[in-house]
């Protein structure tokens, strides 16, 4: 695999620095979203269309194949270049997406345009208001110029929903392209602070001293049925989430050591529990984090929904037997921030370091790649979000269509196994994808509820 950026995007680096000013190009970036919502003012033309960035080569409604890939080598980060020149992968292209409410949820895009400025860190280097309060909701720092700002907003809210149920189906590679694990699971999360939609907002009363509470529970195989594990996250960045599992075959709760953040969960999986979100660990558990680069890119931001099927299934294609990549969509990125990280409180973790490129827009992370301790490539995790909103369906949060990721791929480098995921609308037990609604707690996120998920 080619190493990070190639020579084409340093040129462009500096060929569009003059055109940087803050965090946009032309003028603030939120200055631009705080006038219309459109990103249009920030970034000069070549920088919002495909077709006038290759010069024609690339247009929306193309496929990017080994054929042509050449053509955008300098927009991709470097494992999915290799997988589309090597290994069979296809992206189809779309036009950007301008209208800024469409690539985060509507309430959390509105509380951040409401909340900016309000965020510092406090001297455990934790999110705060002015006042020193718990954070109250949106990005903390949308004119972020410190990667640790980024990272900060990520840490701070994964999904962007005060609560959500993600139905999962999960896939898990061999190299040779057979499907050697399928896995049905549930993933919960719950906002206790930072509360926009579910009452009471902005803090769940007695829960401030907690950032998230957070599960998953497996449903099929029969071997994996009613593996179940929770997360308990302090709002305090410095400290680790207390684990628990139920694991079916010791019939009880298990307290797991919390560190060891650097293994799958299941047999066959190549994802951690560090991968989540390209955030996974604790803020302050990683450190020396820098900005190393910015510049356009080609990530899966939207279009990624697929209401054509009645369970969102994606198709798959590419790789020894053409099912190892989803049918993906990107688009061009004006802006992304390339940014680095090493892990500081993991004396035996198996990743020297992560890139992790960022839209700028969103500040959402869209393609992340790590190195092992001798500094070559060693895993990648990319994917798409979308809305969910297409061609007439909707499958609404509220008043507004629901913003999710829709589908991600977890690559080992050196191994060549691949792991699929995907949202979907239900899988085994009439487990459902649901957003904001109340008693997601109750059912998915306490000691208990894990125990009578593990005994279903």
């Amino acid at each position: 695999m080619a190493d990070i950026p190639s020579m084409r995007r340093r040129d462009f680096l500096a060929r569009t620095a003059g055109y940087a000013a803050g965090a946009g190009m032309l003028m603030p970036l939120w200055e631009a979203i705080g006038a219309n919502g459109e990103i249009n003012r920030a970034y000069p033309d070549e920088l919002l269309s495909i077709e006038a960035y290759t010069k024609g080569r690339i247009s929306p409604g193309d496929l990017i194949t080994a054929d042509n890939v050449e053509h955008v080598k300098d927009l991709l980060e470097p494992v999915t270049y290799e997988q589309v020149r090597e290994m069979g992968r296809q992206l189809r292209v779309a036009p950007t997406t301008t209208d800024i409410m469409r690539l985060s949820p509507w309430e959390y895009m509105e509380a951040t345009v409401r909340n900016r400025g309000r965020a510092r860190f406090d001297d455990k280097g934790n999110v705060v208001t002015e006042e020193g309060r718990p954070w109250i909701g949106g990005h903390p720092f949308p004119d972020a110029t410190k990667a640790v700002e980024l990272f900060a907003g990520l840490t701070m809210s994964w999904g962007r929903h005060d609560a959500s149920v993600y139905a999962i189906r999960q896939y898990s590679l061999s190299p040779e392209g057979q499907v050697q694990y399928q896995y049905d699971l549930g993933w919960a999360e719950l906002a206790p602070v930072g509360r926009l939609v579910l009452e009471p907002t902005p803090y769940w009363d007695g829960h401030e001293d907690f950032l998230r509470y957070q599960s998953v529970f497996f449903l099929s195989p029969r071997s994996e049925r009613g593996t179940s594990f929770l997360n308990i996250w302090p709002y305090d960045q410095n400290a680790f989430p207390d684990l628990y599992g139920y694991l079916p075959h010791f019939r009880r709760i298990r307290q797991f050591p919390t560190n060891q953040r650097f293994e799958p969960l299941v047999p066959g999986s190549t994802l951690y529990l560090s991968d989540a979100w390209a955030a996974g660990d604790p803020l302050h558990t990683w450190g020396n984090y820098r900005i190393v680069g910015r510049g356009p890119m080609l990530a899966g931001v939207s279009n990624g929904w697929n209401p054509d099927h009645p369970n969102w299934e994606h198709g798959t294609h590419g790789g020894p037997e053409g099912n190892t990549f989803w049918n993906s969509t990107v688009e061009l990125v004006p802006e992304a921030i390339l940014t680095e990280a090493e892990p500081v409180a993991f004396t035996r973790a198996p990743v020297s370091k992560k890139r992790v490129w960022f839209d700028a827009r969103n500040m959402m992370p869209i393609g992340m790649v790590t190195y092992d301790r001798k500094g070559e490539l060693f895993r990648s995790f990319d994917g798409n979000y979308s809305l969910y909103e297409s061609g007439g369906k909707a499958f609404m949060d509220g008043d507004h269509p629901y913003w999710s990721w829709t589908h991600v791929h977890a690559f080992d480098v050196q191994t060549r196994r691949m792991t699929r995921l995907e949202q979907v609308r239900e899988i085994s037990d009439g487990v459902t994808t649901r957003v904001n609604e109340p008693g997601m707690y109750e059912q998915y996120l306490t000691r208990n509820a894990i125990l009578r998920m593990g005994r279903i």
